[in-house]
């Protein structure tokens, strides 16, 4: 059972959210908050595995109580989930400074809400594809020239590779491995592998050395 804690300053997202994750078998809401530093103080309470944290909120915002969470030594093993309805590249950077496990819009479907509160829950970091493209859109526009680093892809296996372009489109491994027809285990370990001959030390820099080689999914034949 994954424990969630729900932070959103808005009662009736709150109110309808609190009730699809109840509706989850394998989803426990065990407290909702209505700013972020009831949120924090929920999270201390009840130490759960997941919280999900709305980024403007009143009084301490999702971007600063995620950063309280990720500094209380009791909440090392709690994944940060941040869910807005505004996926731009300056949220999307802050979030990720500050520990965030993953990022997902409102407008998501309630499906893909839960397969990213049960990514983060494992320990794996997401992010949506607008949230890629963002980051993506803010490394473009900070950097000179791409593809001048020495990231070596020729490193890489050709089925890593495909995987790191599924990685940079935002998508999880639950959905890389449905998409390849793998195991989910088996997706993780080309994700780690390609992580450590890449020296990407998070998933959002799996993205970034994406954009600098030019790699694409290949376009859909006609």
């Amino acid at each position: 059972m994954i424990s969630v804690v729900l932070a959103d300053d808005q009662p009736l997202i709150r109110s309808a959210l609190s009730r699809l994750i109840e509706q989850e078998p394998d989803l426990q809401l065990v407290a909702s908050a209505p700013d972020g530093r009831s949120a924090v103080a929920a999270a201390v309470r009840t130490t759960p595995d997941v919280v999900i944290l709305d980024i403007r909120m009143p009084d301490v915002d999702g971007i600063r109580a995620c950063q309280l969470i990720r500094a209380e030594p009791s909440l090392t093993a709690t994944r940060v989930l941040m869910l807005t309805t505004f996926e731009d590249e300056e949220n999307v950077v802050k979030s990720i400074r500050a520990g965030a496990s993953g990022f997902i819009g409102k407008a998501s479907e309630p499906a893909e809400i839960f397969a990213a509160i049960r990514a983060v829950a494992r320990g794996e970091a997401l992010l949506s594809p607008r949230a890629a493209h963002a980051l993506i859109t803010r490394f473009v526009e900070s950097s000179g020239d791409a593809g001048t680093e020495a990231e070596d892809l020729d490193s890489l296996t050709p089925r890593e590779r495909g995987i790191l372009v599924l990685v940079a489109e935002g998508m999880s491994n639950e959905q890389i491995a449905t998409s390849l027809s793998i195991s989910r285990a088996t997706v993780k370990t080309h994700v780690n592998r390609a992580m450590v001959k890449l020296s990407a030390h998070s998933r959002a820099q799996l993205v970034i050395i994406a954009l600098r080689h030019g790699l694409r999914r290949a376009p859909a034949a006609s």
